[in-house]
């Protein structure tokens, strides 16, 4: 293993934090660049690619690795198709494969060991991954019953503006520019926005607890 290999796999986490938040903020600016142009499916398929590195050589990788895969592969086919199943299928395996990524950085997170910049990569690549999974299955529930959402303005909840509706939600802003409409979605939302809060809270108190032992040795 030479050593930009080895600084990588040190510091993997860190590198999908950056890449989440390029495609969280950047999206919106390169969009407004490119007004015909869709930057968020490039920019999540980066951010993929940095998750499946996230996870240690095995199954699991290889697991986010073929997730990932399927994912472009219906991304790409529905591009050149224009058939929106492949699209669908798509959204559901990006949403999957982010919320196992979740788990494989709060697994890293919540790990013993010395609490450094990794540790805490970890959990906000975690906190962050899950709030994609949730704007993605706020479109998926958009398309599947349609009206589960209002947004004032636009007819349909797109895939974007679904994931700043997430992040507002798990952040419990509460802007009020969308809206959950239906049983269903109001459900959806009051779980997020509830996990949001313990995940904090529990990720807090177990990165103090690290952080005392460690002081303590």
């Amino acid at each position: 293993m030479n050593s930009l290999t080895r600084h990588y796999v040190e510091h993997r986490f860190t590198v999908l934090f950056a890449t989440l938040l390029i495609t969280i903020a950047g999206h919106g600016f390169l969009g407004s660049l490119s007004p015909g142009a869709n930057p968020l499916d490039w920019l999540l398929g980066i951010s993929l690619v940095a998750v499946v590195f996230s996870a240690r050589r095995g199954k699991l990788r290889w697991l986010l690795g073929g997730l990932t895969l399927c994912a472009v592969a219906a991304r790409l086919a529905g591009g050149l198709l224009d058939h929106s199943t492949s699209h669908f299928v798509s959204h559901c395996l990006v949403a999957l494969t982010c919320l196992l990524a979740a788990g494989v950085a709060v697994r890293r997170a919540l790990a013993g060991g010395i609490v450094n910049v990794e540790h805490i990569s970890a959990a906000l690549d975690a906190y962050l991954l899950a709030a994609i999974a949730f704007g993605v299955c706020y479109w998926l529930m958009e398309a599947v019953l349609p009206g589960s959402f209002s947004s004032p303005g636009e007819a349909f909840l797109t895939p974007p503006r679904a994931i700043y509706f997430s992040f507002v939600t798990q952040a419990t802003v509460g802007f009020g520019d969308i809206v959950p409409i239906s049983d269903r979605a109001q459900g959806v939302v009051v779980v997020q926005g509830v996990c949001g809060q313990m995940y904090l809270a529990v990720l807090v108190a177990r990165l103090v607890s690290l952080f005392s032992a460690q002081e303590r040795r």
